[in-house]
């Protein structure tokens, strides 16, 4: 099976694999896209690293992960804050190394409740602050901040932003043009809420990344590794994927997956089976072309 033009491979579905091992098994399996994560990244040097995705001709469609941003003032948080700027140039000069339809966006991931607090309002409240603190710098970058709710199952420790909505009405209160979200298709299958909120996203034009893995049960002791290749579990990728395309996104769509199963496998295996699951169960419903 063909890769459709508008799947990305994020790098955390071949997670052991290196830069570039991770953009020469993209290549070869014929995909057109690749989110990468900072720590390959930094392993090979920044310039390295936009010069080898440049060569490639892969777009790029994603820099993971800033945020981990909700503890108290102090001189944690100042590192944390500045850590999330280098961040910030990082997504640039990688976007700028991509071939056309690249996307500048930095996917944030709020951070959980720090140990020793039960204060999850106060969490919630310092992510918005280092949001609002950080906005003006990545607008004048040209990144966009991309806000991922996480299931609640990750609220404690991972991230106190939930919902959609949440995403959302923190993006209204910065009121920055530069701060927008990702639809996960793990994270948000579940709410309720989810069509209006995809609905209002795209009409406030935050809409900066739809990724999409599945969710099955049992989940495993590790939680964070429950995600599966899409048809593998219950979400409905035909309805959510055209909410996603009635919300007017065009964009790359990412393939994210944790899952020990599919890390073990050889990088090209795990990419050729990812590029089918994509096509068998996401990519039918895709009716528009990627950005230019």
């Amino acid at each position: 099976m063909s890769a459709h033009p508008r799947l990305s491979i994020n790098q955390a579905t071949i997670k052991h694999a290196s830069l570039r091992e991770a953009i020469d098994a993209t290549v070869r399996q014929g995909v057109q896209s690749i989110g990468l994560w900072r720590e390959p990244v930094a392993e090979l040097g920044l310039a390295e690293s936009a010069r080898v995705l440049g060569d490639s001709g892969l777009r790029f469609s994603s820099h993971c992960r800033g945020g981990f941003v909700t503890m108290a003032e102090g001189a944690e948080r100042r590192a944390a804050i500045d850590d999330n700027r280098r961040a910030i140039e990082e997504a640039a000069t990688l976007a700028a190394a991509g071939a056309d339809g690249s996307s500048a966006s930095l996917i944030i991931v709020a951070g959980g409740i720090p140990d020793g607090s039960r204060d999850l309002a106060g969490s919630r409240g310092r992510l918005e602050e280092a949001i609002a603190e950080l906005a003006p710098e990545a607008e004048a970058a040209g990144v966009t901040l991309v806000l991922e709710p996480l299931h609640p199952m990750y609220a404690s420790d991972r991230a106190v932003l939930s919902t959609l909505k949440q995403a959302l009405d923190l993006a209204d209160r910065v009121g920055s043009p530069a701060v927008g979200v990702v639809i996960d298709a793990f994270h948000v299958w579940w709410d309720p809420d989810a069509e209006e909120q995809i609905a209002r996203a795209g009409r406030d034009g935050r809409i900066a990344s739809y990724q999409v893995c599945d969710w099955a049960t049992p989940l495993p002791a590790d939680v964070l590794l429950s995600r599966h290749l899409p048809g593998a579990g219950v979400i409905d990728f035909a309805e959510l994927t055209r909410w996603v395309g009635e919300a007017g996104y065009t964009g790359d769509v990412e393939v994210e997956v944790f899952n020990a199963e599919l890390w073990a496998k050889d990088f090209d295996e795990a990419v050729a089976d990812t590029v089918e699951a994509f096509g068998a169960h996401v990519g039918g419903h895709l009716a528009v072309p990627v950005r230019s």
